[in-house]
């Protein structure tokens, strides 16, 4: 989530365009002719459901969240059902897409739609902004792609795209700063159906052409303007700054056996200690390079997943199986 103070979703004056910032006209005809066929982007898609996306497209690739959501919207299709959902049931349907605290959020989401907007998601955005796990780009995304609105929409694929073609960088700076988004602000055209048009196509963009490690520069529409490009496609200034996503080994490897071995248990039935402790202890085996397994890893494991409240136990620590 980002921690720079939200924008409101009003329309702002937009300077002249200058040399380095691209037509955008050319950059939305790249999409109306290239966009994925995205099921939450289809006529009757509900703002609820296109939350539901954004959420689960976090930090997870496009192939995986479609069969996910697409079973999501077929069991709960609107925050009343969610909020009555069983979470072990929510959990094993959240299935493989990883950050399953994302999933309790989408629950404590929907009860708060429920109980303080009527079941009806709000189109506001400080009221979007108050839900359970909704931050400032999931709420923006709501309401550009959702209800054509003017909104900052600022994920991993747009600021890369920017920082490339107009800031001449490699890749944006690890943590998103005020300057991007001003330079984001002055780009998005004035009017509400242009500007959401314009935030889709540039994250579609960054996400099928301006990718991070393999951009296909040749058959980018902004690459006559691009000052990346231009600049002869210089490293990345930052890469000294950034975290690389491990999963071998990792805690998260650990949570993420113990969560998928309580997800296939038969009728949801508890599984034993020893057993979850056995399939945790199987991320420090797996773990390629490093030294010796970490022993408390297993325990660390469930006693976080506890916490998160992703698994619960009933005879404090016997037997563990889904909340």
């Amino acid at each position: 989530m980002h921690t720079v103070p939200a924008v409101a979703s009003v329309p702002l004056p937009v300077e002249p365009a200058v040399p380095g910032e691209p037509s955008t006209q050319a950059v939305i005809a790249w999409y109306d002719a290239h966009a994925r066929d995205l099921p939450w982007r289809r006529p009757g898609t509900t703002p609820w459901e296109v939350l539901v996306s954004e959420v689960m497209s976090q930090q997870t690739p496009v192939a995986r969240v479609i069969p996910a959501w697409q079973e999501w919207m077929r069991r709960w299709p609107g925050p009343a059902e969610l909020a009555q959902a069983p979470t072990a049931e929510v959990l094993r349907v959240w299935g493989r897409l990883g950050y399953p605290r994302r999933a309790l959020r989408l629950i404590e989401c929907a009860r708060s739609v429920v109980e303080q907007h009527d079941g009806v998601l709000p189109d506001d955005l400080d009221a979007l902004l108050a839900l359970p796990g909704v931050g400032e780009y999931t709420a923006g995304a709501v309401l550009a792609f959702a209800h054509g609105r003017r909104a900052l929409v600022l994920d991993t694929n747009v600021r890369r795209v920017l920082a490339r073609a107009v800031g001449g960088q490699a890749l944006p700076a690890p943590n998103l700063n005020r300057a991007e988004r001003e330079r984001a602000l002055h780009l998005l055209p004035a009017d509400d159906a242009t500007a959401a048009h314009w935030s889709v196509a540039v994250m579609e963009l960054g996400a099928l052409v301006c990718t991070a490690r393999e951009p296909d520069c040749t058959a980018c529409p902004w690459r006559g303007d691009c000052a990346w490009l231009a600049a002869g496609r210089p490293v990345d200034v930052h890469a000294g700054r950034r975290r690389t996503q491990a999963w071998h080994g990792t805690d998260r490897q650990a949570r993420g056996l113990v969560m998928a071995r309580l997800r296939e248990a038969v009728d949801g039935r508890p599984v034993e200690a020893g057993e979850l402790v056995a399939c945790a202890a199987r991320a420090g085996s797996r773990a390629s390079g490093a030294g010796a397994p970490d022993p408390d890893q297993p325990g660390r494991a469930l006693t976080t997943l506890l916490v998160d409240g992703l698994i619960a136990t009933d005879d404090d620590g016997a037997i563990y199986r889904l909340p």
